[in-house]
């Protein structure tokens, strides 16, 4: 890990680096309902206005406020056609927890908006009963006010809830909350059978919401901490949609470099040949044989071969 500058500064400085590049994507939430903030390099910005790190653009906003037990974790996960990166934004399992509201409530006007003209807006919690993230939606609209105060005291997947079968139709900002920040998305939910826009989005998934997760199970955070958020540095050779690009080697070499400085030391050591197996006291099974699979993806990549234009699910 970082050792001639304080974790926390370190912390700071990835964050504002971060912002500062419209090639980095963002996330926040957990294992089935997540907001993602992402810009164009020529989208316009603005800044916030109360000291929190952050932009807003007319498709969405990021606000963070990082506290001084913020765990900035890289990590490499295998997937089919080859890998995925991220450095998971983690607090420690005592400090991460949000409300755990399990039914729809009306919190008042949202004084914490990105944007000083959405801060009359009316905030609901959506009830998810989420350990490390509230998620929310936030509305002027009188008409989407009454429709969700209709739903106010009930579960959001009851069948009585009317919300369910309006909430696309309104189309409310969503807003998801972590004790480290917050994404807004301004964009409309698309119906069903439709696809996410390119730009800032949100994924509520029951039946991930079901396994009751944190994260999933490939993904290796360290023991003691929940992940909040996630920034996506830009990826090799892929865009922030998925769609493949020629391989970039700046970009492998930078998360590499980010890797060396936020990663786990022994699954680096793993992938990189400079450990055994019987030396995987801390990494699982499971991540170390990952780890092995990364490294053998990155070199057919860094030999100049093709890897298979697959479906990137985790494996």
């Amino acid at each position: 890990m970082i050792s001639t500058v304080p974790r926390e500064q370190a912390a700071r400085t990835l964050l504002r680096e971060a912002l500062d590049d419209p090639g980095t994507a963002w996330s926040l939430g957990t294992f089935g309902a997540i907001a993602e903030f992402m810009r164009d390099p020529d989208e316009p910005v603005h800044g916030l206005d109360d000291g929190r790190l952050g932009m807003a653009t007319a498709r969405g906003a990021i606000a963070l406020r990082p506290t001084s037990d913020l765990l900035p974790f890289a990590y490499e996960t295998a997937v089919a056609s080859g890998w995925n990166h991220a450095i998971a934004l983690c607090l420690p399992e005592d400090a991460c927890a949000m409300n755990r509201r399990a039914v729809v409530t009306e919190l008042g006007p949202d004084r914490d908006a990105a944007r000083p003209d959405d801060r009359d807006g009316v905030l609901f919690d959506l009830g998810l009963d989420l350990l490390a993230v509230d998620a929310c939606v936030r509305t002027r609209d009188p008409e989407a006010i009454a429709c969700l105060r209709a739903g106010v005291g009930l579960p959001l997947f009851n069948h009585d809830n009317p919300i369910g079968r309006q909430l696309v139709a309104i189309s409310p900002h969503r807003v998801f909350l972590a004790r480290i920040g917050r994404v807004e998305v301004y964009a409309p939910i698309p119906g069903p059978g439709g696809t996410s826009p390119e730009g800032p989005h949100t994924h509520v998934l029951p039946k991930l919401l079901g396994a009751g997760r944190t994260h999933a199970a490939t993904t290796p955070i360290p023991s003691g901490h929940v992940p909040c958020a996630g920034l996506h540095p830009a990826h090799p050779y892929k865009d922030m949609m998925g769609r493949r690009i020629p391989f970039d080697r700046a970009r492998y070499d930078a998360f590499q470099a980010l890797l060396d400085s936020w990663g786990d030391p022994e699954l680096l050591a793993i992938k990189r040949g400079l450990s055994s197996d019987a030396s995987a006291t801390v990494a699982s099974s499971r991540h170390a044989l990952a780890a092995r699979r990364v490294a053998e993806a990155q070199a057919r990549c860094l030999r100049g071969e093709t890897i298979d234009a697959v479906a990137d699910d985790e494996a």
